[in-house]
């Protein structure tokens, strides 16, 4: 938790934003660029380090394979959510995992398909390039490779695959032994060719896997991308304390890296026995749980076996918890009390449960808030759902912009509390015959990248100009002030009304 609290009026439930990092001694030896933002995922020796401190969020609008790629390729990692079939929602997780590093294991096709099946198939996936393989699977012989360049599907639709692909001898291909999973020298490799997708085969001319121009440049630019043992991208997947047994299974064989208990109540007799079944049935699998608000609930979820613990409720900028029912807390609080509880935990086991903040963050300046109260990681929902990558469908909508109508591109943003998402079977809400949540547009933001990098660069000076280099350092030192009304009106840059 933080160093130091000056707040006078501590009975009082914050939010991230009411607080204000104080300045520290900041050492010339340490430049923006040597912040550490590394943190482990869960506990244990073992676990996986995040290289940013930030998971995207498991909404049906938030994190689908596309956000899950793009978050792990800049060092966070995304959680697939669990309202939807079992089956979508491990499609999705392989998805993800099929990206190894740059090595694509592929979709293929049967060289007597014929070119309307090769149309459909590059309308479903969104793929344009698909390898030939003698028995259509993705380790069959290569043949060849059809591209949607190689076809003119109002004149060959009924022309098989075999007849308009490129044969093996017209491309450029690499052996798995000359490359041996290293993808500097399947770059290289590719650089050296015409082309822009290398396949890499086996001696005997089996498939193994793809690279392609445009990955090798996104690898290139991505230093610290989050990989599992096998250099895939990791991704974690969500689970519910409803088909939790059946879900878990399907996720853990699709190879998710780490399972998410989902609930917006995590203090439970439901979460105990969902949480004792996947630390039993699946133990070398890491389970974060939650949410949880308090001390009580923090401790509760760790008895059980929880790898990792979540804090949030009703702190979301669509959830309606708290106005519903009125049970949550300020998400300030909520963290600050759960990471008293896990320090204390530390010093009576020497165990350390990374926690991780979820919801309320609504800027750069809150994710750095919430560390210095304590949370080794946050959530991202909001914050991240009108990047191109999310799952929202992008809109348009008529707003005013520095006093001029016009149209302005958005994505639609909706809470797994909300109607949408409990249409999908009601199961995660299924006790309640309320919403607590919403549906919304939030403006669209670019690529996810372009969202985060400058983001990354704000909470790395804050974390610098406060006095420390990285997020333990940041738990021990961190000064924290509550704001006055004022000041927060002041520092969000509007006039205060009333004063002169």
């Amino acid at each position: 938790m933080a160093g130091t609290i000056i707040d006078s009026e501590s009975y009082f439930s914050r939010t991230l934003q009411e607080y204000l990092l104080l300045p520290g001694l900041v050492k010339e030896t340490i430049s923006v660029d040597d912040v550490d933002l590394s943190v482990n995922l869960t506990k244990g020796e073992d676990a996986i380090r995040l290289r940013i401190p930030i998971l995207t969020a498991a909404m049906q609008s938030v994190t689908g394979d596309s956000m899950a790629t793009a978050i792990a390729r800049l060092g966070g990692a995304g959680v697939i959510y669990c309202s939807q079939p079992i089956a979508d929602e491990a499609k999705l997780v392989r998805n993800v995992k099929r990206v190894k590093a740059g090595f694509v294991v592929p979709d293929v096709l049967l060289p007597s398909a014929t070119i309307s099946d090769a149309y459909e198939r590059m309308r479903e996936t969104g793929y344009s390039k698909f390898p030939v393989t003698e028995d259509g699977t993705p380790t069959g012989r290569l043949l060849g490779l059809l591209t949607d360049n190689d076809f003119d599907i109002d004149v060959h639709a009924s022309s098989k695959v075999y007849e308009r692909m490129k044969p093996l001898e017209e491309l450029d291909v690499a052996y798995e032994n000359e490359i041996t999973d290293d993808i500097k020298r399947a770059n290289r490799k590719l650089r050296e060719g015409h082309h822009s997708v290398l396949p890499i085969i086996t001696s005997d001319g089996r498939l193994k896997s793809l690279v392609f121009r445009r990955d090798m440049r996104a690898h290139e630019d991505n230093p610290y991308e989050l990989l599992d043992d096998a250099k895939r991208y990791a991704v974690g997947a969500a689970v519910n304390t409803h088909d939790y047994a059946e879900r878990a299974k399907a996720l853990i064989d699709a190879e998710a890296d780490f399972l998410v208990i989902d609930t917006s109540q995590g203090y439970s007799e439901y979460l105990e026995k969902t949480l004792r079944y996947l630390k039993r049935e699946f133990p070398h699998i890491p389970v974060v749980a939650g949410n949880i608000v308090t001390a009580d609930g923090f401790r509760f979820l760790v008895d059980n076996g929880a790898d990792a613990v979540k804090i949030g409720m009703g702190s979301g900028s669509i959830c309606i918890t708290q106005e519903q029912i009125r049970v949550g807390r300020g998400q300030a609080s909520a963290v600050l009390d759960v990471s008293r509880a896990r320090d204390s935990y530390y010093s009576e086991t020497s165990t350390y449960i990374p926690i991780c903040s979820d919801g309320g963050i609504m800027s750069a300046g809150d994710i750095q808030v919430a560390l210095a109260l304590g949370a080794d990681y946050v959530m991202a929902g909001g914050y991240v759902a009108g990047t191109e990558e999310s799952n929202g469908p992008e809109d348009v909508e008529r707003r005013e912009v520095d006093g001029k109508w016009m149209e302005v591109k958005v994505k639609r943003y909706w809470g797994e509390g909300s109607r949408k998402a409990q249409e999908w079977s009601g199961l995660r809400y299924g006790h309640t015959r309320f919403e607590e949540g919403f549906e919304t547009t939030v403006p669209y933001t670019g690529p996810l990248r372009n969202h985060l990098m400058p983001a990354l660069a704000q909470i790395r000076d804050g974390i610098r100009k406060s006095g420390s280099s990285n997020i333990p350092e940041l738990h021990a030192n961190a000064i924290l002030q509550v704001m006055s009304p004022l000041s927060i009106t002041l520092s969000r840059g509007k006039p205060a009304t009333g004063y002169r």
